[in-house]
């Protein structure tokens, strides 16, 4: 399904990247083994503040000197949206079909890991999504961009169904897809 829409991501990052980003250098793709979407470039979807906890989080992990947001304009195009039932349906007769082929070949499974309940490491989901969209693109389905949303983070208040760090988030693709980038306020 072709998205004709724009959407506004951010993406957290270093200050110095950012600088470099708003100066017209390209977005690196990550293709960590742990990445939710699979590779790709990584924003959060209308979500600055997500994105600059991000950046925070990042400090810590000694990635980050100075938290940044660089803000994006971004046009879906062929979006693989995990929002819409039919793609996770089929992403799901996809794994029962991969998991097989990988158990008959005698791999070890990738396992998502993690701080419970958040299993921040998502290495099954990663490498599922980027077979199907591997075994998608060699038969002429290409996606631009990846979409999810996920429920994280503590409950907003006692028995509350909301968590504090839910968010949608976008994995580009096709750098193509991002047709400005800007500075937040």
């Amino acid at each position: 399904m072709r998205y004709d829409r724009i959407i506004t991501g951010y993406h957290g990052c270093d200050a110095e990247v950012a600088i470099r980003l708003l100066d017209g250098e390209p977005f690196k793709p990550s293709e960590n083994d742990y990445d939710w979407l699979g590779r790709g470039i990584y924003f959060w979807e209308y979500g600055a503040d997500r994105a600059y906890r991000f950046a925070e989080k990042q400090v810590t992990w000694g990635r980050v000197k100075t938290p940044a947001v660089v803000g994006a304009l971004i046009q879906l195009g062929s979006c693989f949206d995990l929002l819409d039932t039919r793609n996770t349906h089929d992403l799901a007769t996809f794994y029962k079909q991969w998991e097989k082929e990988y158990r008959d070949a005698g791999l070890p499974m990738p396992v998502n890991a993690g701080k419970p309940p958040e299993s921040k490491l998502r290495r099954l989901d990663c490498a599922v999504i980027n077979q199907y969209l591997k075994l998608l693109e060699e038969n002429e389905k290409k996606y631009d961009t990846v979409r999810g949303c996920f429920t994280e983070g503590n409950a907003a208040f006692e028995t509350s169904g909301i968590q504090m760090e839910s968010h949608i988030q976008i994995a580009v693709r096709n750098p193509d897809c991002i047709i400005g980038v800007f500075r937040p306020r």
